[in-house]
């Protein structure tokens, strides 16, 4: 039988369009159970490359006939060989190509909206991160938000608008991906931003982000307002865009909110993080529509696969957000708090300019699911 290989986007798209899939991950259990491709419809079986050197008859019984199956591992070797192997025993089967390092890497991007005036607003969906960046497009000029760190993702695809990138912002100093924004600005001229009080430790240069800039896209004037809502850092700040979109950063997801402890300062932030929330968020208007930095789990994504909800829907919905008691809120946001992000540290320090890692060295850095939020 044939061995075929499928690339991330391959698969990214049976996760957007909702398809049945098998996946067979060698991997080891840990691995497997902390961080894996996540589908609707998608099926599982973990069983460690090493215990199949002898051989593949015994997990012949457990592989479908009538779906496909997906061989996956951590770099791709391995899946390689177990698939070489199935398929040596007469099964039909497939292997990710550059395994869960490449499907951490993948960026689909998504149109969510037309904006008034012939403006587009797009949603760049990091599936196997849980990252979510945006680029917002009018008469020849883009600006985009939350970036993450491949770069030629966003500038090729701003090459095939036929648009120039004037404005690259960060909404807050992320820790647990590495920002692209810096670089992408480097590259093609645009201004970046960043909060400024979440940038008192960089060693590069900035445009503040302060609450009330306004920034024209364009000659549509579509306007990207900036709105201060600390509580994820002290310096986060969200963007209404064209009246329409809420763009929350870290502070506001589907089915969460922020946790405010990546920089040590949990307690201090706690109560900046309620009055945002419970505040803030408060005196905007419930139709806009919710486009977070990150998501957690696959039941965020829309059937297009987007991520986005109306900011009142999620007033109702989201556990986050109806917690009457603030001390229970505190619990909850400090006592409650799922592991920290992988190198959260080292990537606050990359993301400040400080340290330089090579490619190896970042993509271990953002190896695993987001944690970012509090559920």
């Amino acid at each position: 039988m044939t061995v075929n290989k499928w690339t991330a986007a391959e698969v990214a798209r049976k996760v957007i369009d909702n398809e049945e899939l098998f996946i067979l991950d060698v991997r080891n259990h840990d691995a497997f159970e902390d961080w894996k491709i996540e589908g609707h419809k998608f099926e599982y079986l973990n069983i460690p490359y090493f215990e199949l050197l002898d051989g593949v008859e015994e997990i012949l019984p457990k592989l479908p006939t009538d779906k496909e199956v997906l061989v996956v591992c951590a770099k791709e070797g391995s899946s390689v060989m177990v698939a070489e192997m199935l398929s040596e025993a007469g099964r039909e089967v497939a292997y990710l190509e550059g395994g869960m390092k490449s499907w951490s890497s993948y960026l689909e991007p998504i149109k969510v909206s037309d904006l008034e005036n012939g403006g587009e607003l797009y949603q760049f969906v990091r599936l196997g991160k849980g990252c979510l960046s945006y680029m917002v497009i009018s008469e020849g000029e883009a600006a985009i938000i939350d970036a993450v760190r491949f770069t030629d993702v966003f500038t090729n695809f701003a090459k095939e608008k036929g648009v120039e990138i004037k404005h690259v912002f960060d909404t807050h100093l992320h820790a647990d991906h590495i920002s692209g924004g810096r670089q992408i600005a480097t590259n093609t001229g645009a201004t970046y931003y960043l909060p400024p009080k979440d940038a008192t430790e960089v060693v590069f240069d900035y445009t503040p982000l302060t609450e009330g800039l306004n920034v024209k896209i364009g000659a549509s004037q579509i306007d990207v307002n900036a709105l201060y809502s600390p509580g994820h850092t002290i310096g986060s700040t969200s963007f209404v865009i064209d009246n329409q979109f809420l763009l929350t950063g870290d502070i506001l997801f589907i089915d969460s909110i922020g946790r405010p402890d990546l920089a040590g300062l949990a307690e201090d932030w706690v109560g900046d993080l309620r009055e945002t929330l419970y505040s803030r968020y408060r005196e905007l208007a419930e139709d806009l529509v919710v486009l977070p930095a990150h998501f957690m789990i696959i039941d965020e994504l829309n059937e297009d696969g987007t991520v986005a909800r109306r900011l009142g829907d999620l007033f109702k919905d989201n556990h986050g957000l109806n917690i009457e008691d603030e001390a229970e809120f505190r619990r909850t946001v400090t006592d409650n708090l799922p592991p920290q992000p992988n190198a959260y540290e080292q990537i606050r320090q990359v993301n400040m300019g400080k340290i330089t890692p090579d490619n190896d060295e970042q993509i271990e850095m953002e190896i695993g699911p987001n944690r970012c939020a509090v559920r």
